[in-house]
């Protein structure tokens, strides 16, 4: 079951739900809005992204007068807020009227394990010249109900996130093996 906004309020107040800052104006019928942070990640161009190495990537801060995302154009941003919960399964979809600008956001690493808690990293591809803000609104998250119990919390490679997180396929046990 999804939680709606007013209870995802509630178990913001116990704890349960971890939101950093909250505010509970961006709790909406059945979500609530995140924002973008100041940093970006771009992949350094002429490279071939292996999964068993590290990427090579550069990181800019966006200004107060934004950063312009080109038509196919491929970065990683941040959410402002810190989230995350040991109870409910969180999922990030991007806020229509931001998709509706022909970015892509967030659309394929949506859920987030139980447990992880940090800045969560966003994936943006861009279909139309762009104005990337930051605190703009640009992502929502619903939380979901888990059946069976629940025995581990995620403490994995992205544990903490701080800033945009480029992938880190790197360090999983096949890419090392087939490191050699």
């Amino acid at each position: 079951m999804i939680l709606t906004g007013h209870q995802i309020a509630e178990e913001a107040a116990t704890g349960r739900i971890r939101i950093t800052p909250f505010d509970l104006a961006r709790c909406t019928t059945n979500s609530y809005d995140l924002t973008l942070g100041r940093r970006l990640a771009v992949y350094r161009p002429g490279q071939v992204l292996d999964p068993r190495l590290e990427p090579n990537v550069e990181y800019r801060e966006i200004p107060d007068t934004g950063h312009l995302l080109e038509p196919g154009a491929f970065v990683l941003g941040e959410t402002a807020e810190q989230l995350g919960s040991d109870t409910f399964v969180p999922i990030m979809h991007a806020k229509s009227g931001f998709a509706r600008r022909g970015v892509f956001a967030h659309i394929t690493a949506d859920l987030f394990d139980l447990g992880f808690f940090g800045h969560s990293t966003l994936q943006l591809y861009a279909t139309l010249p762009t104005l990337l803000l930051p605190g703009m609104p640009l992502a929502q998250v619903t939380f979901w109900t888990t059946y069976g119990e629940i025995t581990d919390l995620y403490n994995g490679k992205y544990q903490g996130g701080d800033g945009p997180l480029p992938s880190r396929s790197h360090l999983d046990p096949w890419a090392v093996d087939a490191r050699g």
